[in-house]
């Protein structure tokens, strides 16, 4: 490849990867999340325009940015569509699809998605499930994956189930990472970087390097990873 030809695909690469960032994070997570068959549809012809316009330097790369641009948009505007008609999105997302009903299978629903047994029983397995007699209803996703419902017998115990009491999970925030401090996260708890290096030197602590992670949640909990995987609570209010 000529030196041109290389700075001319290095460039058109640069510009195509900024292209489709700057679309994903205009249509959402959503699109990253949960790739219904619309959603994969336009995945695969926003990456073809995107790979032309790297390779083919023979055609403007604005074509290649004006057609991904206007899938994305069109990405943007049947995702906002769908969340304002029931029928829209049954439409373009798909609805899901019962294959197991009272531990019978429906083979006519598995047709329908085009579900063989082995695919089924290999789905069963990823989820837990050696013994697909456990399961009492299976349903395929509007995505394509599969939910399963065990039997009651076969379902996990809960503290609800044997009458146990629990107590409140609280929010926990990562307030030092590799050891830098999380402003941010501070902030939404209410705290300073001042008050967190106070504590940190009433343990001793004098050299931030030495927490890869500290953890911070609503109860005023702090807890401490150090670099030799050793892990401190400290139950600091105040």
């Amino acid at each position: 490849m000529e030196f041109a030809n290389f700075y001319a695909v290095l460039y058109r690469a640069l510009i195509s990867l900024a292209t489709l960032f700057i679309v994903t994070k205009i249509v959402g997570k959503k699109q990253v999340s949960e790739f219904s068959l619309f959603d994969y549809v336009i995945g695969i012809s926003i990456g073809n325009f995107a790979a032309e316009m790297t390779i083919n330097i023979d055609s403007p790369e604005f074509d290649g940015i004006l057609a991904v641009l206007i899938f994305g948009v069109v990405a943007y505007f049947v995702s906002y569509i769908t969340l304002h008609s029931i029928w829209l999105r049954r439409f373009f997302m798909g609805t899901p699809t019962i294959i197991i009903q009272d531990g019978k299978l429906i083979r006519k629903n598995m047709k329908k998605v085009r579900l063989d047994m082995n695919n089924l029983l290999e789905e069963a397995r990823i989820k837990g499930y050696f013994d697909i007699s456990q399961i009492q209803y299976g349903v395929m996703e509007a995505n394509g994956e599969m939910s399963f419902l065990p039997y009651a017998e076969y379902q996990p115990l809960t503290p609800k189930v044997m009458n146990q009491k629990v107590t409140r999970n609280f929010l926990t925030g990562n307030v030092i990472i590799d050891g830098k401090i999380m402003k941010q996260n501070l902030k939404k708890f209410g705290k300073e970087e001042s008050w967190l290096k106070k504590q940190l030197q009433d343990k001793g602590i004098s050299n931030m390097k030495e927490i890869f992670l500290a953890t911070l949640d609503e109860t005023g909990k702090l807890t401490l990873f150090r670099e030799n995987h050793t892990i401190e609570s400290l139950d600091v209010l105040e």
